[in-house]
């Protein structure tokens, strides 16, 4: 993949083989959006990049010390609360950087007790902004190279940004260190804010100047990190992007993939639906939901299509030419495509499958074979055994999970307080003068996109509306799109760019616009705008549909109305500031 070019290019090789590795959530590769007027294409961003900052020239800030000596520097003191260790500082050739064409000094350090970090600084284009970006799963492992919106985009390839990572505060993928209370609130909410406190004193130190502004990119337990801060430490960064957001961390990893396992797997048997399934099941979804000829379902929230439709009739068997449905089948299907409820109806989890993520479901919600494993498994396992409650459950399996307000309550006592990110008051953020992106793909198999469209109506509840709300946070859904990228969609547009434009010139994003490229990364093949929620893209003209310019605005009724009967609410630590009850939002301020 070539380090400079105009579109920022998901890498579904390096995604797939990072999904293969990971037991809990997973981030994808990077994607990235582009700030673009209402009805139209954007133009691609220029191979020179644009300074962010009006106090810094186009040739970049020079360091004030040398790279070497950055190691030398005893930081111990220089963040109170914060101790932390540089451990090295080596020089980067520009040849050897993932993130671009520039020079860098690399620094590695450590946050006591455990914290590993990592900091790239620009020897030469520094234009005073500083990108801390999340890390996916379960995390373990420090990566400045898996910016989701921002990675391979102008002008991060440049070195216009010093950018920086951690590993959360453990070694391992799985969820074993949660069952020590300091790396579980490490992991939960404090280790961004403590690496943000620590990356600009580092940064201070090694150009003379403070960072003029800092971003946050992450998707999935990335996302996660973004809204906790945003929630939390609202004054940490002056824009964020958050993409498909696990921030209902402990309903999503219990309910929600323990929901579409048992489902797959009724009553402990074999998988009744498998990855052979999934290409006959998906045209059978293209057409019950009315999609157009390109495949992809614009406005999927809209579709209720019924699984029972194609129930196979009495003595016939489904075929490649004519697929249907056996009862078991279309009992999994719904069940799927309702999400997880109660003894009583409601839902343990804000969301479910949305029809046309079919074809994204293989190896996650889907088995190879009857007999085999699927990936939510492996969720359930570690959030289940480790992470959820006071001491650790070794033996506990997703056919464990019970579906009762009870166990509910149960589940959710610690994790509402230590890993969920849930809270919809994001005021203090606002008046701060942050900015917030969102973003999510329709076809997301691992967090389905419907429980970010719940979270963000709640903040527009909090927030004073929509017209309010888009004064500083706006969501984007891309049709087609699997997690964090992939899927049958356009997946590749410039989150960095709309981001910093908002920042630094109050340019909020009217649309951006999404593009797939063929294998060389340089020739765009499809082109389409998003619009911001509740708003999607139609091809209202009759010109190409994979043309951008035959799209425009089209309001979603079912997006607009969007109401869940959800058991849980959107909390700040255990202060209750909203719940979606039968169908209404109820603002009940309080301890439970």
């Amino acid at each position: 993949m070539p380090k400079l070019f105009r579109w920022c290019r998901w890498n579904s090789a390096t995604f797939m083989a990072t999904l293969a590795a990971a037991v809990a959530l997973v981030t994808g590769a990077g994607v990235a959006l582009a700030n673009s007027t209402t009805g139209s294409a954007q133009a691609a961003n220029s191979a020179s990049a644009k300074a962010v900052s009006a106090s810094t020239t186009t040739s970049g800030i020079a360091p004030a010390i040398s790279c070497s000596a950055v190691a030398q520097l005893d930081l111990a003191a220089a963040v109170p609360g914060v101790p932390f260790e540089i451990t090295s500082a080596t020089e980067l050739a520009a040849s050897a950087n993932t993130l671009g064409n520039w020079a860098a000094c690399d620094v590695k350090g450590v946050i006591a007790p455990q914290l590993h970090f990592e900091i790239k600084l620009p020897e030469t284009g520094w234009q005073a902004n500083y990108l801390q970006v999340g890390c996916g799963g379960l995390c373990g492992n420090t990566s400045v190279t898996s910016a989701p919106a921002s990675t391979g985009c102008v002008p991060l390839t440049t070195g216009a940004f010093a950018v920086a990572s951690s590993d959360e505060g453990h070694y391992q993928g799985g969820g074993l260190f949660s069952t020590d209370p300091t790396l579980r609130a490490d992991f939960g909410y404090k280790s961004d804010h403590e690496l943000v406190q620590a990356a600009k004193a580092v940064i201070k130190q090694y150009y003379g100047q403070p960072a003029t502004h800092s971003y946050f990119d992450g998707c999935s337990q990335g996302g996660h990190q973004a809204l906790t801060e945003a929630q939390r430490f609202p004054t940490d960064f002056d824009g964020i992007i958050a993409g498909a957001p696990a921030n209902n961390f402990t309903a999503l990893n219990t309910f929600s993939h323990a929901w579409t396992a048992q489902s797959v797997y009724l009553d402990g048997g074999p998988a009744t639906i498998t990855n052979a399934d999934l290409a006959g099941l998906h045209k059978a979804v293209l057409k019950g939901c009315d999609a157009p000829a390109d495949g992809i379902i614009a406005d999927p929230l809209s579709c209720t299509w019924d699984p029972g439709t194609i129930q196979c009739e009495s003595g016939r068997t489904s075929t490649p030419d004519a697929y249907c449905l056996t009862a078991d089948q279309v009992t999994t299907l719904r069940r799927i495509y309702a999400g997880p409820t109660d003894e009583h109806g409601q839902l343990l989890y804000p969301g479910y499958q949305l029809r046309g993520s079919e074809l994204n479901w293989a190896g996650i919600i889907t088995p190879a074979t009857a007999t085999g494993a699927s990936g939510d498994i492996s969720f359930v396992r570690e959030t289940l055994r480790y992470q959820i409650f006071d001491s650790p459950q070794p033996t506990l399996t997703y056919k464990d999970i019970q579906f009762t307000a009870a166990y509910y309550k149960k589940v959710m006592r610690l994790g509402e307080g230590m890993y969920d990110a849930t809270d919809p008051d994001l005021t203090a953020f606002r008046k701060a003068g942050g900015k917030l992106i969102l973003w999510h793909g329709l076809g997301d198999q691992h967090i389905p996109a419907v429980g970010t469209m719940a979270y963000y109506k709640a903040v527009e509840k909090i927030t004073g509306g929509e017209t309010a709300t888009k004064t500083f946070a706006r969501l984007f859904l891309l049709p087609g799109v699997a997690h964090c990228g992939g899927g049958q969609g356009p997946d590749t547009f410039d989150a960095l760019t709309a981001i910093t434009d908002w920042v630094t010139k109050g340019d909020a994003p009217a649309s951006l616009t999404t593009k797939s490229v063929d294998s060389s990364g340089n020739t765009t093949t499809t082109s389409r705008p998003v619009y911001p929620f509740p708003y999607y893209a139609k091809n209202t003209t009759g010109g190409s549909a994979t043309d951008a310019s035959s799209y425009t605005p089209v309001k979603s009724t079912a997006e607009a109305t969007l109401k869940l009967n959800w058991l849980g609410s959107f909390r700040s630590g255990y202060e209750t500031v909203g719940n979606w009850m039968g169908g209404k939002w109820v603002v009940t301020k309080g301890r439970n």
